[in-house]
């Protein structure tokens, strides 16, 4: 990645997003803008600031993608960290929730409620709100993470994690809406694969680094051939 370009990260403090933001400072040419919910709490990610590793730019501004306030409110920021007549290349959608294994006939409304607003209205709101933001840019790059338990074709786990798996259907499709509404991004869904991150587990199959650097691999190269698919973290194409 050897050309200037801006990164809006949600989900950032832990996990995979902290991961994707650490490795994206690595290279010097990185603005990388990191949202999360309560930014003072956020030691791990502050401290990267302050890590040898450290190259880019990074910044850390206040977002909370279950709260339509919070993010129409946090346009302010964002802007200017931007500066005038600079864009958006790339708007990673990572934050979400899980609500362990609840099955088709075993739901609770309220979590269903809670958990389709962070993970499917959020990322359609950051769609909306930084789009004129992704027009401004050379990339204008939606990555909204999903998972493999959002694929009706494979369908993982069979009746297991119904709530989690039916908001990354849904995902899905908004990624294939907002690819279809505006040709002139591209917008993927993508699977991370399952890691070791406080939502994936001790017994998951992949390292954190392992993962994120497959990501950058995909999201880096993506041309507007590969605008609406679904993709795992190594490059493969994921069914519907």
């Amino acid at each position: 990645m050897s050309t200037a370009h801006t990164w809006l990260v949600t989900g950032s403090s832990r996990g995979i997003g902290l991961e994707l933001v650490r490795q994206l400072l690595e290279d010097p040419s990185n603005v990388v803008i990191a949202a999360c919910r309560n930014p003072d709490g956020a030691t791990a990610l502050q401290a990267l600031r302050e890590s040898d590793t450290a190259k880019g730019e990074l910044h850390v501004v206040g977002l909370d993608v279950s709260d339509e306030t919070s993010i129409r409110g946090s346009v302010k920021a964002v802007e200017q960290i931007l500066g005038e007549g600079r864009g958006l290349d790339y708007l990673v959608n990572n934050a979400a929730v899980h609500n362990g294994d609840d099955s088709a006939f075993a739901i609770s409304s309220e979590a269903f409620t809670r958990i389709f607003q962070t993970n499917v209205v959020g990322p359609a709101l950051m769609g909306e709100v930084y789009l004129p933001y992704l027009l401004k840019s050379t990339r204008k790059v939606i990555v909204n993470t999903s998972s493999g338990l959002g694929s009706i074709s494979l369908c993982q786990y069979g009746p297991r994690s119904t709530t989690y798996a039916v908001t990354k259907a849904a995902l899905n499709m908004l990624t294939n809406k907002q690819a279809k509404a505006r040709p002139e991004l591209i917008v993927i869904s993508l699977c991370p694969g399952w890691v070791k991150t406080d939502m994936g587990g001790k017994a998951a199959e992949l390292e954190p680094h392992d993962s994120i650097s497959g990501i950058l691999k995909v999201v880096t190269s993506l041309g507007p051939k590969d605008s609406g698919k679904f993709y795992r973290y190594n490059g493969e194409e994921w069914p519907w």
